[in-house]
């Protein structure tokens, strides 16, 4: 199949499908080698940001989606009339961001990282499907452990977890050492 009609394929299997499509499943369907579906989706999707259209491909880990362009988010908004989605407030976006650099993340890992109860922030992130359940540490209590979903990844432009920016990570096993004018 030459690329422009491997284009036009993908082009309609990604619009179809309205979800994440695994590569594996496009190589699948258009009987090609992974390889060749990702150099022609990666094509496309460039092309269509370089044309500035509608509509845009993002690569999410090994799978694709046809996502509307962010320009155009406020025209799709009041054509399809629908609520934009609720911000997420501080303390959220707080453990949204301990979730999302040290994941699996427990409860109480987020809570002593930010010192208070995160009960509230943990159980909004879940219903705005930003985190889901990883399974439980295995330990006395078998907390449960949480992950970013694609949710988080599509919210936020990313591609994979490794596209968010460096920070300097805590160390969890070492105490942390408060500066001198705190202890006076």
């Amino acid at each position: 199949m030459e690329e422009s009609e491997l284009q036009r394929a993908i082009e309609a299997i990604l619009f179809a499908a309205g979800e994440p499509v695994e590569l594996s499943r496009l190589a699948f369907a258009l009987e090609t080698d992974e390889a060749e579906v990702a150099a022609a989706t990666d094509s496309l999707a460039d092309q269509l940001s370089f044309d500035r259209r509608g509509v845009r491909i993002l690569r999410l880990g090994s799978a694709y989606q046809m996502v509307s362009s962010g320009e155009m988010a406020d025209f799709v908004t009041r054509a399809l009339e629908t609520r934009k989605p609720p911000k997420l407030s501080a303390s959220q976006l707080e453990t949204l961001t301990i979730i999302a650099y040290y994941q699996p993340s427990t409860k109480a890992m987020v809570e002593q990282m930010r010192g208070v109860d995160s009960a509230y922030s943990i159980s909004a992130l879940l219903n705005k499907k930003l985190i889901e359940e990883a399974g439980r540490l295995n330990v006395p209590g078998r907390p449960i452990q949480y992950r970013t979903t694609a949710d988080f990844l599509r919210t936020f432009g990313l591609s994979s977890l490794e596209d968010l920016p460096q920070i300097d990570k805590v160390n969890m096993d070492e105490p942390i050492a408060l500066p001198e004018e705190l202890l006076q």
